[in-house]
């Protein structure tokens, strides 16, 4: 594998290649999740109506810390509000968390569990699936041509890939790698903007270009109006901030559902 981050710009370059050392350093979790395996997280995303994905998020790059949430508490609570699948942020210095926080989470949600972090080596796919996660992210933009090989480890460990693109070209490149989910950010991880017209223009891109697979909406979503241009378009949309920065995270994924 020859994965060249230094052609990955912004912050978003730092993180990954900074991962990429840690990995390399033999950094591994403490701990595992020995329980049973849940529902994919593509067949969350295909049920009837949007499927919500909250997220467990303590602090990122564009807002500094937004709250020092307790994991299983919030993954809880974001289970009995409706949420159909819980997004767990397991990088540590630029959003707080622990892949240790994906082990109890699974512990104590039913719910499919996506592995949010900057996958940067194939054997961080093979420890997902011993922390409990149903699925991992991989963003199209730090693994370039690479991807492929991500999807193949992902597809091996039966695990489903939350394959990330925030333009026309990396759409491109997700389609033509076989991606079965597709997530669209509206948040450049260069620039760390958000134009929520990004994934309304990409997800009509990728169902124009005959994607049939599960279309998942992320960043910037903080109303129940902003929910709606998705529906019919999107499987599933993504909530991190406007989420874990409320008290009663339950209560705030029923406000953002309301129909």
């Amino acid at each position: 594998m020859n994965l060249d981050l230094d052609r990955v710009p912004g912050t978003l370059g730092e993180i990954a290649r900074r991962r990429l050392v840690e990995i390399q350093a033999g950094e591994r979790p403490t701990r595992w999740y020995y329980g049973e395996r849940r529902l994919s997280f593509f067949e969350a995303m295909k049920m009837d109506n949007l499927s919500l994905v909250a997220e467990i998020k303590r602090k990122s790059p564009s807002m500094g810390v937004i709250r020092d949430l307790d994991a299983v508490g919030t993954a809880q609570s974001y289970q009995q509000g409706g949420a159909r699948a819980i997004s767990v942020l397991t990088e540590y210095q630029a959003f707080g968390g622990e892949a240790e926080d994906l082990v109890t989470v699974a512990e104590v949600v039913s719910l499919p569990l996506l592995r949010k972090d900057f996958v940067v080596h194939p054997s961080q796919i093979e420890e997902s699936v011993y922390l409990g996660a149903s699925a991992v992210l991989l963003i199209a933009a730090v693994l370039g041509e690479q991807l492929s090989i991500f999807l193949e480890t992902a597809r091996a460990t039966g695990l489903d890939a939350l394959v990330e693109v925030h333009s026309a070209v990396e759409l491109e490149l997700a389609l033509e790698m076989g991606a079965r989910v597709i997530g669209v950010n509206n948040r450049d991880l260069t620039s760390l903007r958000v134009d929520l017209e990004v994934a309304p223009r990409l997800g009509r891109l990728a169902r124009h270009r005959g994607f049939s697979g599960a279309l998942v909406a992320e960043s910037g979503y903080c109303r129940p109006e902003e929910l709606k241009v998705l529906q019919s378009l999107f499987d599933g949309v993504l909530v991190g901030t406007s989420l874990a920065s409320e008290a009663s995270p339950a209560l705030a994924v029923r406000r953002l559902l309301q129909d």
